[in-house]
């Protein structure tokens, strides 16, 4: 009888194994499926003092290779030194400056994220590692792949716009199918670099939690309310918060308005529909309350914020 109830528990043991393999390896082949970045900006370019551009925060994620000089990038958490021979990384919707006083060579690689989840979100990625001349050939190689997708401006107010983002992805497209293959190929190539040493945010070890982000970040097209996600998550709306608060350090209302404003900046940047449709798009039938919430995120409401990208290419 032991014999039978040990073999029975350890083939249960096996098929529970099985069950989380199988859950995480769903889960990678998903995140996967979700990466669908292309490339709107490269570029090589030596800068100086007007390397001083404060508080930016763009719809797509900026990756650096330095060749020669010095300068840093100030982040929510540090300021981050700029090496030669080392690559960093500047995930979307991550407000920072840039701080440079001498000659300062780089390749920039800006990359934008067509899918609706851009999944570099769920991980902490390291800013900075070191890169060789292996890297610097691809980079150069990327460079060969997107003719005339180089900055003609460095000040991102002057490419960070609706007209300059729709060029660029229109140029990205219309490239022969080889090259598109292929400078997607090297991109996984750079961002799996950071991936490797990376680590999962903390709320990912949380099925709850995780559950309620994928659910939100599925129906931001939609009001989201704390009793679907209290469904979703199989948690009472109290203890919801609570847990969500303390693995997300914010409340559920929070995130979701903040995940609602960061779709409709990219909008406003990349498309031309007007601003109450693309309100409605997100989910609210009051554009007068979308306006003030814009407004309270971003410190300018809907209209002010694309019209100043537009004036800025004018």
């Amino acid at each position: 009888m032991r014999s039978f109830l040990y073999i029975f528990l350890y083939k249960g043991e096996i098929t529970s194994y099985i069950c989380i393999v199988k859950q995480n390896l769903e889960g990678m082949y998903n995140d996967i499926d979700q990466m669908h970045f292309i490339v709107l900006h490269i570029g090589e370019a030596c800068c100086c003092e007007e390397w001083n551009y404060k508080n930016i925060c763009s719809p797509f994620t900026r990756l650096y290779y330095v060749t020669k000089g010095h300068a840093q990038i100030e982040l929510p958490d540090k300021v981050q030194d700029l090496r030669p021979d080392f690559m960093y990384i500047v995930p979307a919707f991550t407000t920072h400056s840039y701080i440079c006083h001498e000659e300062f060579c780089h390749y920039y690689i800006h990359i934008y994220n067509e899918s609706a989840h851009d999944i570099l979100e769920d991980w902490l990625l390291p800013s900075e590692i070191p890169s060789g001349t292996e890297t610097l050939a691809i980079i150069k190689r990327l460079h060969e792949l997107c003719p005339q997708m180089s900055l003609t401006d460095t000040d991102p107010k002057c490419y960070e716009v609706n007209p300059e983002l729709n060029i660029n992805i229109m140029k990205n497209k219309r490239r022969d199918f080889y090259a598109r293959v292929e400078s997607r190929g090297i991109v996984y190539q750079l961002l799996a670099a950071f991936l490797s040493g990376a680590r999962p945010r903390q709320y990912v070890g949380d099925s709850r939690i995780t559950k309620i982000l994928d659910y939100i970040r599925a129906n931001l097209d939609r009001k989201i309310d704390l009793d679907s996600l209290a469904s979703v998550s199989c948690l009472s709306k109290d203890h919801l918060i609570r847990v969500f608060k303390r693995e997300i350090k914010m409340t559920p209302g929070q995130y979701i308005i903040k995940k609602k404003v960061e779709k409709a900046q990219l909008w406003l940047l990349t498309e031309d529909d007007p601003v109450k449709e693309i309100a409605y798009r997100l989910g609210f039938d009051d554009q007068t309350y979308f306006n003030r919430i814009f407004k309270k995120t971003s410190g300018l409401t809907p209209a002010h914020y694309r019209e100043l990208c537009r004036n800025a290419v004018l």
